[in-house]
């Protein structure tokens, strides 16, 4: 039979009950499931609020230097904020100005001589390739294609509340980043001073750094943008100018300014109308200065961009790369703008504060092939 003291201690203490705090553990672990979810859920409803935060903040880190030059003069932060508004915005009014009468004397250009440039384009593919196409199958297609065409503007022009919608919906946005950038700029030592006073005096000076860094960073990749746009003109002003395209100086400005400055798409937009502009010419023409977008476009991924890009934000160019992918998963093209002067911040930060050590010496860590010791000549040993 059993113990005597089995049985009597089963029979004082009888059957084990649940330990009190088990049941808190459990409450307290729904709740946070809960939270967790509704954390979720608002992060989900609030994108499109927290991205324009993100842009304006970039955009509010790319002014600040010029604000703070302005403030440290003598200006109001507000009149100083107003006025590179209004520089940008003259800017990109003659910029847009200048590009929207060229794009529309050029397509009126296009759609008149529509027939003599399929002709041309017909006459120089036979005699370049050899081929037998005939000019009048192509012009008897052409009103298909034209009928195909109108059929699908009229269903675009029938969408006129959608067109109107999201019309709206764009420039509510955009008013949306502009208030939220004034005010980052303009009030942005009060906005630094109450994050500063929520927190104790050593995080204070963290957060200063960080802020100081992110700046810095923006501004560094205002400045490889602003310099890739600068040699992307000067080189295909030149191209443009050898082969005869006209408009040379505004072409190689919108190549520039697009093909650097937005994201994703920005190179096809770029490269499109200088072709179209060179099909006025000649069908060669055209083709050559796709053959040079194209070209110069693989330098500076692999040549220009790396190199600037590691100069100005102190980034290995593989790290770089990596960051613009990611950011392009993440946020699409407002992820591959800030991409950068974010991996930089973080980066420069994490360098400011992450402790190093002296690296042993190995050869999986030798940067620089060791030196083989130099032997004299044959002629010399044998004379020895």
């Amino acid at each position: 039979g059993p113990a005597p003291e089995a049985s009597g201690a089963a029979g004082r203490g009888g059957p084990r009950r649940m330990p009190a705090w088990l049941p808190r553990a459990f409450a307290l672990a729904g709740v946070i499931v809960l939270a967790f979810m509704a954390l979720l859920w608002l992060l989900e409803r609030l994108r499109g609020l927290l991205m324009l935060v993100l842009v304006s903040l970039f955009l509010a880190f790319a002014i600040e230097p010029a604000v703070n030059w302005l403030a440290a003069r003598g200006w109001r932060r507000g009149a100083g904020t107003a006025l590179m508004f209004v520089v940008i915005g003259v800017l990109l009014a003659g910029f847009a100005g200048g590009i929207g009468s060229l794009l529309a004397t050029q397509a009126t250009h296009l759609i008149n001589g529509f027939p003599g440039y399929v002709r041309h384009v017909v006459d120089w593919v036979n005699a370049t390739f050899g081929t037998h196409l005939s000019r009048d199958t192509l012009f008897q297609r052409l009103p298909t294609v034209t009928g195909t065409l109108s059929r699908h503007l009229s269903d675009l022009a029938q969408n006129v509340w959608g067109i109107g919608a999201t019309a709206f919906g764009v420039i509510f946005k955009a008013l949306g980043v502009l208030l939220f950038t004034f005010y980052l700029s303009a009030q942005g030592p009060q906005l630094r001073r109450t994050v500063c006073s929520l927190l104790p005096p050593h995080r204070q000076r963290s957060v200063l750094r960080a802020w100081e860094i992110a700046i810095d960073k923006t501004g560094g990749y205002i400045y490889s943008r602003a310099l890739l746009a600068l040699i992307s003109a000067v080189a295909h002003y030149i191209a443009l100018v050898g082969l005869g395209v006209p408009y040379a100086a505004t072409l190689a400005l919108w190549v520039g300014v697009v093909s650097q400055f937005i994201p994703a798409v920005g190179t096809y937009l770029a490269g499109g109308v200088p072709v179209l502009i060179a099909l006025t010419r000649s069908p060669s023409t055209a083709l050559w200065i796709l053959l040079f977008i194209v070209a110069y476009q693989q330098v500076e991924n692999y040549l220009l961009q790396p190199r600037i890009t590691a100069r100005t934000l102190d980034m290995h160019p593989a790290v770089a790369f990596g960051l613009v992918l990611a950011g392009v998963a993440v946020a699409g093209p407002v992820g591959a703008v800030v991409a950068l002067p974010f991996g930089a911040s973080v980066q420069a930060f994490a360098g400011a504060y992450v402790r190093r050590y002296e690296v042993e010496e190995h050869p999986l860590t030798r940067t620089a092939p060791a030196r083989r010791e130099r032997r004299p000549p044959r002629w010399l040993r044998r004379r020895k």
